[in-house]
């Protein structure tokens, strides 16, 4: 009786301290993203982003602040805890403007647009991303970090010119406009791609790459995995070893460098210096799908176990950290770490002192200390403590000191476990949980290629178990996708990049599966696609909607970045599905596309390297291979196993009535059939006479 009146009174206190908790906070507080919940004590009368709050602005003739961040921003939480948390400035933002909190990654269309205006307002952009508007949404100020003073600063200054001279600003608020609606005009400048040199864009591109620490020249370094990959095929393709070589060496810096987590696995985002050594510790899905796909095909190239062990550290790392029960995966790890007395310490998780690694290895620290640098060349400097980083390889290194290769793995293992489970004692940085579908999307691509390069069935399963995850939870009653999915909720309308890079993983899937569920599934959303992202002022898509809400403006994005844009990869989508169901429509759709792009590849090849990938297509052979028979699927994984990055696979174990396939079922034997637009050789059951008909 006395613990059933406990209970009663622990469950009373408990929902009375809820429902008090309720009614504190800002208007974040119902939200679901990680990012804007940890805004919601702030004294700042922050508001989520939604159009009755600029009606508000309009009502009371307010300024607008827009504040653009994402959880595993190291920035953005110390703009937070110096001026969003602080009642001063708190107090002058709430008097003088309507304040509203975005999340870039669940809201990437508004992030688009004011990243666009601040980039012409300030020539560069960044996050946090902080922009001060009219009360219509239209930017006239803004940047990215500032500090308390150059804020208040800021605020006090606008608000009194919008006081006494609104005219000043709302003149400026149209240029700014202006310009951006210019960003979104694609004119066609060529209607061939005969005059399009691929040889001289890719030339342009190997002048930039950083000969002594491999990447492209300068710092901060990020890693490009597009550009990296176009560059191999490019090597490959024409017989280029010293460009090839620059790209793998470039592979080899990038897994040594501190970059790497050589303990739990997995890529941070960028290097803060030009060796790789001491990153911004934040760790983003969408790096490591894109990554594990460039190791893969990496070591399809090379054959160096260097390249296998990054993909399975880095399928460790997705495992343990960012695997939700779903199937689905998080999008990120922060940099920071909060300590016991409340401040935080960036890269806390990641970094050693040296006194501690040599309590936690014991027996061999000389021979780690040398193998991981504990030394000046791993010592961070600002930090006075070591962040983990190879110089050699295994092998140079296990012929240095004269080594047996199985000893010393089993000590490296050993040293591995041992930083493993000092860390159950370090504080770990905060998870950002919610699952995005573009995201998702570049990881099931990235599981796919390392199941083509490893033909380990973890992977397979993994690339499966989340498209089908997607499939489940992540498609709207008519046939679209959401963006995101928190908590078992999807509440956001899935982007251009959401669809494209979907529709990318469902046609990767079939090539590892044969089951034509995959390219259905991809065909139907990119009817989706054609139907509602369509424009009539050029032949890219909008990057929202017909069905979203109208901000300033619409975007179109064709820049390839850190990510490729949606629209190169969803023409590359459309080129494949011309393949696969023979709709010519399709295939003149990503033709218009690629060459309506042309105009800036000259001065800024490397934002189009994933266009300059499907044109090499368009350009050269395209081969289709097409397996059928009982064995279809064995034939299918050796010929995987190789590097063709011009090639897609279709096939089936019985007669089958895609354009490809029909007709050509011979029972008792698995044929291979080697295409060029649908002109195909003598079929052969040999798989190197077959493979001896694809060229680059």
């Amino acid at each position: 009786m006395t613990k059933n009146l406990l209970k009663i009174f622990i469950t009373v206190f408990i929902l009375i301290s809820c429902d008090d908790n309720m009614n504190k906070g800002n208007n974040l507080k119902n939200e679901t993203s990680p990012y804007l919940l940890q805004h919601v004590e702030n004294p700042v009368n922050w508001n989520p982003w939604d159009k009755k709050y600029l009606d508000k602005a309009k009502k009371e003739n307010k300024l607008v602040i827009i504040s653009i961040g994402y959880a595993s921003c190291h920035w953005c939480h110390v703009m937070e805890r110096e001026s969003f948390q602080d009642s001063t400035v708190a107090k002058l933002m709430n008097d003088k403007f309507i304040s509203i909190k975005v999340d870039r990654e669940e809201r990437p269309d508004i992030d688009q647009v004011y990243m666009n205006a601040i980039q012409l307002i300030t020539g560069s952009g960044g996050w946090p991303l902080n922009v001060i508007t009219l009360p219509d949404g239209r930017p006239i100020w803004g940047g990215t970090y500032f500090s308390k003073g150059q804020w208040i600063s800021a605020l006090k200054q606008i608000s009194e010119i919008y006081e006494t001279e609104p005219e000043k600003f709302i003149s400026y608020a149209n240029r700014v406009q202006e310009g951006i609606n210019t960003l979104n005009d694609v004119v066609m400048q060529t209607d061939s791609f005969e005059n399009i040199d691929i040889n001289k864009y890719s030339k342009l591109l190997l002048k930039n790459i950083d000969e002594e620490f491999g990447g492209f020249n300068g710092a901060p370094k990020f890693m490009m995995p597009n550009n990296l990959n176009f560059l191999l095929r490019y090597s490959v393709q024409e017989k280029q070893e010293k460009s090839k070589d620059k790209i793998l060496s470039t592979l080899d810096k990038m897994a040594y460098g501190g970059i790497f987590d050589h303990v739990e696995g997995g890529f941070s985002r960028y290097s803060v210096d030009e060796r790789w050594h001491i990153p911004h510790f934040e760790k983003m899905l969408y790096d490591n799908g894109q990554l594990m796909s460039l190791y893969s095909v990496g070591y399809k190239i090379s054959d160096k176990d260097l390249y296998k062990d990054v993909v399975y550290k880095i399928h460790e790392y997705i495992d343990s950290e960012m695997k939700d029960i779903s199937g689905g995966y998080y999008s990120s790890l922060d940099a920071d770490s909060k300590l016991d007395d409340g401040t935080y310490a960036e890269g806390e998780y990641y970094s050693w002192e040296k006194e501690e690694l040599e309590r936690i290895i014991g027996e061999n620290f000389d021979l780690f200390s040398e193998y991981y640098n504990v030394n000046d060349n791993g010592f961070w400097e600002e930090e006075n403590k070591y962040v983990l980083i190879r110089s050699i390889s295994d092998i140079e290194f296990i012929n240095k000191n004269k080594l047996d290769s199985a000893t010393f793995q089993k000590i490296k293992s050993e040293w591995i476990y041992k930083l493993k489970l000092a860390k159950i004692d370090k504080k770990k940085p905060s998870l950002d949980y919610k699952i995005i579908t573009s995201w998702n999307g570049l990881m099931i691509s990235g599981y796919v290629d390392a199941y083509k390069s490893f033909n380990d069935e973890i992977f397979k399963n993994e690339a499966i178990n989340a498209g089908e995850f997607i499939f489940k939870n992540l498609i709207k009653k008519d046939g679209g996708l959401h963006h995101n999915f928190v908590n078992g909720k999807s509440k956001i309308n899935g982007y251009l990049e959401d669809y494209a890079t979907v529709i990318q993983a469902s046609l990767d899937l079939y090539e590892v599966t044969l089951n034509q569920k995959w390219i259905e599934r991809a065909l139907n959303l990119s009817e989706y696609v054609l139907s509602n992202f369509s424009g009539v002022e050029s032949e890219l898509f909008y990057f929202t909607s017909s069905q979203d809400e109208d901000l300033i403006s619409r975007s179109v994005e064709f820049r390839d970045n850190v990510i490729p844009s949606s629209n190169s990869i969803m023409a590359k989508n459309l080129f494949r599905l011309y393949h696969y169901f023979d709709k010519q429509e399709y295939y003149e759709k990503a033709q218009n596309m690629s060459l309506s792009v042309t105009a800036e590849f000259e001065t800024y090849p490397s934002g189009y390297t994933n266009w300059f990938d499907l044109i090499y297509n368009f350009k050269s052979n395209y081969y289709e291979i097409a397996v059928v028979g009982e064995n279809s699927i064995k034939q299918v994984e050796e010929i995987n196993k190789k590097y063709i990055p011009n090639k897609l696979i279709i096939g089936s174990k019985s007669e089958n009535n895609l354009p490809l396939l029909k007709n050509r079922y011979v029972e008792g034997k698995t044929l291979i059939y080697v295409c060029v637009n649908k002109a195909c050789k003598m079929p052969t059951e040999d798989l190197d006479e077959a493979l001896s008909l694809v060229k680059y």
